[in-house]
């Protein structure tokens, strides 16, 4: 199967090199207007620069779309319109009306996916098989500041990745009420689903990356680790007592046992499986519709001039 990528930032870089390992990808062609970014890149991964983006569409099977967030529409469009499928990062468009009108003009005959890449980090299905009667979750996904360019605020850039996993590995019922404050480059948004409170915070100005999960539930706590993949289940205590005034409890921690993967090299495995076999994409462009309203929600209730 030959293979394009479009865009040579940080993302378009790492799919170029996870492509350039897979065996099923035979020719790996690379376009960005930086013509030497490209040339550059290609010739460090055995790939193939071109010099426009009508000819990759005619030479490959399937596209990377790793442009900028306010490019994609425009991108996506032209790559429907020659029926080459198509794995598009996240968020799928710029809004939720330009990504309702790119999926109005998909052809049925191709496969389309969003890169939501957290999807296939192996914590979050592991997570989704221990989580029974949860009373409170809470994820936090936060950055140093970055000079990375993505076109979209912390929303659409980091929470949109909870999101997408609160909605659509947790499945959680509609309707719910949301609060939230925040600016372009911090956010916490508290969902609650009637009894139960999940709260969402991310920010683009931390001193320490984190990524992480706390689900707890009456008899014990999950925590999870979205970098190093790392699950803990910390037991209600056993014993509790007084020694010298101080309060003492003896926990019982358990780490549950987990494949540790390279999140991005499942997805873009499992879009070239989907290509090959004419299969759907796991994550759908209507799920990435539903995503994006909910970051358009959630900046709505956000003070008019913080976003």
């Amino acid at each position: 199967m030959d293979v394009g990528v479009i865009g040579t930032g940080i993302m378009g870089r790492n799919h170029v090199r996870v492509y350039s390992e897979l065996k099923k990808v035979n020719d790996l062609y690379l376009y960005d207007i930086n013509s030497d970014a490209a040339t550059e890149l290609a010739k460090r991964n055995g790939a193939k620069a071109v010099s426009s983006l009508d000819r990759m569409l005619g030479q490959i099977d399937a596209v990377s779309i790793c442009v900028p967030t306010e490019y994609h529409y425009d991108v996506a469009m032209s790559v429907a319109e020659v029926g080459v499928n198509m794995l598009i990062e996240k968020p799928i468009c710029l809004n939720s009306k330009e990504a309702e009108l790119l999926n109005e003009n998909i052809p049925k005959d191709i496969v389309v996916g969003v890169g939501h890449i957290e999807r296939f980090n192996p914590i979050v299905k592991e997570i989704q098989k221990i989580i029974k009667n949860p009373l409170y979750i809470e994820i936090k996904r936060h950055n140093p500041a970055s000079g990375r360019i993505s076109g979209s605020s912390v929303v659409e850039d980091l929470m949109i990745h909870d999101i997408d996993i609160l909605f659509n590995n947790f499945k959680f019922a509609l309707p719910y009420q949301l609060s939230c404050s925040g600016s372009n480059d911090l956010c916490g948004a508290l969902f609650n689903f009637g009894d139960l409170p999940v709260y969402l915070s991310t920010s683009r100005k931390s001193s320490k990356k984190i990524r992480m999960i706390y689900v707890e539930e009456e008899d014990f706590t999950i925590e999870g680790d979205f970098m190093t993949q790392e699950i803990f289940i910390h037991r209600k205590p056993e014993k509790y007592s007084h020694e010298r005034s101080r309060y003492v409890q003896e926990n019982i921690i358990e780490k549950v046992m987990v494949n540790k993967v390279e999140p991005l090299k499942m997805e873009l495995c499992s879009f070239i499986d989907c290509v090959g076999n004419n299969t759907d994409f796991e994550i759908p462009a209507e799920q990435a519709i539903l995503d994006l309203k909910i970051c358009e929600e959630i900046k709505s209730k956000c003070s008019d001039t913080a976003f």
